[in-house]
């Protein structure tokens, strides 16, 4: 069940507002309050950035949160986002997708949100990326191979952090290890904390705070020059090998 309609309607009494007058402090229908407080309906996700920023808590506690009397907030900075993307067109209208590459990367952490900063990118346009705000990320080292150092992730920006699926890629910018490339292996609403896996078994898990993310971007697809390379042809000596290994696994199983 979503906390959404109880928490809607204990602020707006605890702030002493009728249905109406909270309404027209949202420049919506008295209607819709009604609707939103019975579960008749459930208000879009740029309304419910504008009711928690009217009762001055943080996106991520009003979604997940079961506010009552007894209810402390927590940190502003662990939101799960609240902010509009600064986007720009090229000459037709395309939404253009803007690339981050590695010498970009520690400026980005603090430009992220800076239009101009942002505007300052290169940027290009791909046709098969049209429903979404998409941007490249190039990234480094050979944590997630077989993808390599180098390689241009294309991610589509997830405003709302509680969708993150587990098990699957993701961009995820934060304060302490800038952008990186990694599998997601939990569910964020549950621990608040996002464990990083990368594909590279070298590599350890790691966890990652809610307060440290700024960005969490989906990955959509990858461009890169490192071409993949056929599988070779089996010869007479690797059969030879391979039939070698059988019968010594077979061996094996009847001594066990």
């Amino acid at each position: 069940m979503s906390n959404i309609p109880s928490n809607i309607k204990f602020l707006r009494k605890k702030k002493g507002l009728t249905q109406q007058q909270f309404a027209d402090e949202l420049g919506i229908k008295r209607s819709l309050i009604g609707a939103y407080e019975e579960e008749r309906a459930d208000p879009k996700y740029d309304l419910l950035k504008k009711i928690a920023t009217y009762f001055d808590i943080s996106i991520d506690d009003f979604i997940n949160e079961s506010i009552d009397e007894n209810w402390l907030p927590g940190s502003k900075n662990a939101q799960t986002n609240i902010r509009v993307l600064s986007i720009s067109v090229d000459k037709d209208e395309n939404e253009n997708i803007e690339l981050v590459p590695l010498k970009a990367s520690a400026g980005y952490l603090n430009g992220y949100a800076d239009p101009e900063y942002v505007a300052q990118l290169p940027k290009f346009y791909l046709p098969m990326f049209k429903q979404g705000t998409f941007r490249a990320f190039e990234i480094k080292g050979d944590s997630m191979l077989p993808l390599v150092s180098g390689t241009i992730i294309i991610a589509e920006y997830l405003e709302n952090w509680i969708d993150v699926k587990q098990n699957e890629t993701y961009i995820i910018i934060s304060k302490n290890d800038g952008v990186v490339y990694k599998r997601i292996g939990n569910k964020f609403k549950e621990s608040k904390k996002l464990k990083l896996v990368s594909d590279n078994p070298v590599y350890e898990p790691y966890e990652v705070g809610g307060e440290d993310i700024l960005e969490i971007w989906k990955a959509k697809g990858y461009i890169s020059t490192h071409l993949p390379t056929p599988t070779p042809e089996p010869t007479l000596e690797s059969l030879t090998v391979m039939m070698a290994q059988m019968q010594r696994s077979i061996s094996n199983l009847q001594q066990n």
